[in-house]
């Protein structure tokens, strides 16, 4: 670990954005296997996905980004707040734009997941990991590698199931398997911009990070309430709520008790 301190800033933003395209990647690949996944796995990992976003954004993103509003403004609510107003908001119209324009049909869920929903829940998903390792390279005090790391696993074990969501129904309904492959994987690319983005904004802009760290909180979260748990089969509901609680208290642990 005291290698990885030694590492600059950007080049572990790097490593990790790429990490986490990766686990999309592998995520995705899971078509290369099967036609379709067991709808009760899909559905634990989901919801343990869930638990593990909602963790993060609460203990990498949130508490980050009220002390560091309280060092610099004096105020450790106000434009926390409005980021992660601004963070929901942004997810949620942006879901209800794509939902309306398309047309009705009997795959519409997997287009507004392909060409919609999973592009665009990960500009927000790049955006934390991205201003969290940006936080580190200002030696904020509040933020540390292991935060910045735990943010990026975080998204990581979470980007699988969003591999899997993307590249199975399009092959369950005729597409080849290398095109759904490359399909699934790709959206992760927009994840690993949107890390670089986000940690350029960041440092040019220093006072901005309060309110990237909750907006980035804010859309993580509305992903969650509005795609992760909705996806879970009603009939798996209880198998999603353990995996919600396991998915959080896994990531709250490691948050807590890996220090570099």
């Amino acid at each position: 670990m005291n290698t990885l301190t030694q590492i600059s800033p950007f080049t572990l933003l790097i490593i990790a954005s790429l990490f986490t395209y990766l686990l999309t990647a592998i995520g995705a690949a899971v078509v290369f296997c099967f036609k379709s996944i067991n709808q009760r796995a899909l559905d634990i990992m989901l919801s343990t996905s869930a638990g593990v976003m909602v963790a993060a954004s609460f203990w990498s993103l949130i508490i980050p980004a009220t002390t560091l509003a309280e060092e610099l403004w004096h105020n450790s609510w106000l434009f926390p707040s409005l980021g992660f107003l601004l963070g929901s908001s942004f997810i949620a119209i942006s879901s209800l734009i794509i939902d309306n324009k398309l047309p009705k049909a009997i795959n519409k869920k997997h287009i507004i997941l392909i060409t919609g929903v999973m592009p665009i829940h990960n500009i927000p998903e790049g955006l934390a990991v991205g201003v969290s390792f940006s936080a580190l390279r200002m030696g904020i005090n509040s933020c540390t590698l292991s935060s910045a790391l735990m943010m990026a696993l975080g998204i990581g074990i979470q980007n699988i199931p969003d591999g899997i969501a993307v590249s199975t129904p399009l092959y369950r309904n005729g597409m080849s398997k290398q095109k759904a492959f490359l399909i699934g994987q790709s959206s992760g690319i927009m994840e690993f911009l949107a890390a670089i983005i986000g940690y350029f904004i960041a440092i040019t802009v220093r006072n901005t990070l309060p309110l990237l760290f909750a907006f980035a909180a804010g859309a993580m979260i509305t992903v969650v309430i509005s795609e992760l748990i909705p996806d879970v089969n009603q009939e798996n509901r209880t198998l999603g709520i353990f995996g919600f609680i396991i998915g959080f208290t896994i990531m709250m642990v490691l948050d807590l008790t890996i220090t570099i």
